[in-house]
Formats: structure tokens, C-alpha cells, sequence
């Protein structure tokens, strides 16, 4: 890891000093599909950035987990060997608790409500935060609400879930949401999913309707239910240390272009999410549409876990902007 660090181009050029004022190449990995809007927004970004900088900053993109799995690819960017990351509150609030209460079960009512309080008083709680872990927030992005799918059978009603065995990702407050609601959880690397549901080693998964379609998991899943248990998205990061070496016309092209790219990739997730919904019935799949006052009800237990996790006072901070 350290010889990693030391080759990094960007992190040599401030070892000896020298300003980005011109030919600087920025790594930005992260882990979305080369089909997902994750990376399609990606690509916009690095070509705006070109353009705006007149070839100065070039982004190198690393999609689908290139450069490691998302946990890996976090550490190296606060380390400084990659410059830019698009991890999800998940991953962060392993360096700052704050951004544990994102993943709330059933916190946001909308996509609208989710961007109102992420954009405006929550990145301005938590924004500061998080660069004093070596890390500079330049945007919110999307990834979106989270969803059920299985091979047992139709979920209408909370208990529908009791007693599945679904694979989740290692985030407590997902574990803690389908755990309130009866299942039983289990830690399976994404990379490894497609394997397990066609071998049965787990009745299902979650994740959001744009992962669900564009990594085909209905290949191996008759069921999908729109759950909407956890709302995450995608955060634009820059190593700190490396936006600081940027001057500052560079770092403002660089939020602005981030903001952007993000704003390009909800309004993609968002209409694409019903569209894609549409094919994945039109493949075969059966979608419900469960009412989710029953299943946000049986939520107190979760939420309690989430704010040990995420610590009281960050949790009722967060539950003010809430409102």
C-alpha cells in the first residue's frame, strides 16, 4: 500500500511541492456497472472537467471495482492513492459516524425528501467532518432506495419476510432493517451474489432497482418487492490533500462539475427506475408493491441500532433535519 501511495502521481507532486496548475491526471473509481448511470455520470464529469480546464486535469475512470472492492478503493483514496472515490454513506461512516444515519430504515419519504436534507443541512453538518478524515465531499449522487427480491415467494406484508435468508451487504442498518422485519441475514460479497442466488445459498437479496437490473440478479430471483427499507447514495470524494494542491479555479470546476454529474445521475435513477421495474416484469419477474406504514412500524428495534452505531447525538442532530 505504501509503494502504491508513493507511485501516486498526484500524491508525488505534493511531496515535492509542486502545484496542479497544469497535467494533472485524478483516478476516479468506484463501483458501479459501466452500464449504470454511476458511471455514465462519471464519464460526464471527467469530460466537463476536460473541457473546463482545457486538458489540464484529466480523469482516469475505474468502474465495477477495478481497483478493489469499495471498502479497499475508500482506504486508498483517504491514503492518497487513488484521488477520488464515489463510496456510499455505508462506507463512510467506517471514518465518521455522521454518516450512519443516512441509511435509517424508512428515514425519507421521497427522493425529493432525501435530496432536500443531504444537499442542504446535512452536508453542511457533515461535509466538515468528513475532511477531517482526509476526505473533501464535493457532491451527493444517487444510488437509490433499496429493495427486496427472492425465490420463495410474493412479499405483500412484513410477514412475508420471516424467515428468509437474504444476503445483505456488511452496513449495519440494512442488516438491522431486514433483521426487524424477520429474515435472516447473511454477509455475501457482491462479487460473489450472482453464485449464491443461483445455488440457493440464500433466498435473496436487496439492493436498489438500477443494481437489480443492471447486474441481471433476475436471472436468479423470480420475486421482487419495492420495500424502499434504506435510501443510500453515491458521494463524490476527493483526497484532501489533493484537492488542496489544486488551485482554486480548478477546485471550484471540480464541485461544479461534480454537482452536475450527480444531478444528471438522479434524474437518470429516477426515471429509469420505473422503465427498468417494466422490463424486469416484462423478464418474468412478479413485483409487489407492499404498503410500507406496516413494514416502517416494526422499524423501532433497527433504528435503535443504528443510533448506537451511529451515536445518539449525531442521530437526533440528523433527525432534525428531518422535519
Amino acid at each position: 500500500m505504501l509503494k502504491n501511495l508513493l507511485m501516486s502521481g498526484a500524491v508525488t507532486a505534493l511531496m515535492t511541492g509542486a502545484a496542479f496548475a497544469q497535467d494533472v491526471t485524478l483516478r476516479l473509481a468506484h463501483f458501479a456497472a459501466e452500464t449504470h448511470p454511476g458511471h455514465l455520470a462519471a464519464e460526464a464529469f471527467a469530460s466537463a472537467v476536460a473541457e473546463r480546464t482545457d486538458g489540464a486535469i484529466a480523469v482516469e475512470l475505474f468502474p465495477a471495482n477495478q481497483l478493489g472492492n469499495p471498502p479497499e478503493q475508500l482506504e486508498q483514496t483517504i491514503l492518497g492513492a487513488i484521488e477520488m472515490n464515489l463510496p456510499t454513506q455505508g462506507g463512510l461512516d467506517k471514518y465518521e459516524k455522521a454518516f450512519g444515519t443516512v441509511m435509517t430504515p424508512f428515514a425519507f419519504n421521497s427522493y425529493a425528501h432525501a435530496h432536500q436534507v443531504l444537499d442542504g443541512p446535512f452536508s453542511d453538518w457533515a461535509g466538515p467532518k468528513l475532511e477531517e478524515q482526509g476526505l473533501v465531499m464535493l457532491s451527493n449522487w444517487e444510488y437509490g432506495f433499496r429493495n427486496i427480491t427472492n425465490t420463495i415467494g410474493p412479499i405483500n406484508s412484513p410477514d412475508d419476510v420471516k424467515g428468509l435468508k437474504l444476503r445483505t451487504p456488511p452496513e449495519l442498518q440494512i442488516v438491522a432493517a431486514l433483521e426487524g422485519l424477520g429474515a435472516a441475514t447473511t454477509q455475501i460479497a457482491f462479487s460473489e451474489l450472482p453464485n449464491a442466488l443461483n445455488q440457493g445459498v440464500v433466498d435473496g437479496q436487496e439492493n436498489p432497482i438500477g443494481v437489480i437490473y443492471h447486474y441481471k440478479l433476475n436471472d436468479f430471483q423470480d420475486h421482487l418487492a419495492l420495500t424502499r427499507h434504506v435510501y443510500n447514495s453515491m458521494v463524490h470524494v476527493i483526497n484532501k490533500d489533493v484537492f488542496d494542491g489544486l488551485t482554486e479555479d480548478q477546485q471550484t470546476i471540480l464541485r461544479e462539475e461534480s454537482k452536475k454529474a450527480g444531478d444528471m445521475m438522479r434524474a437518470a435513477v429516477i426515471a429509469q427506475e420505473e422503465d427498468e421495474i417494466g422490463k424486469l416484469e416484462a423478464a418474468g419477474m412478479q413485483v409487489t408493491r407492499p404498503d410500507l406504514a406496516a413494514f416502517s412500524s416494526l422499524m423501532g428495534p433497527a433504528r435503535d441500532r443504528v443510533a448506537d452505531y451511529s451515536g445518539k447525538e449525531n442521530m437526533d442532530t440528523f433527525l432534525s433535519f428531518l422535519k
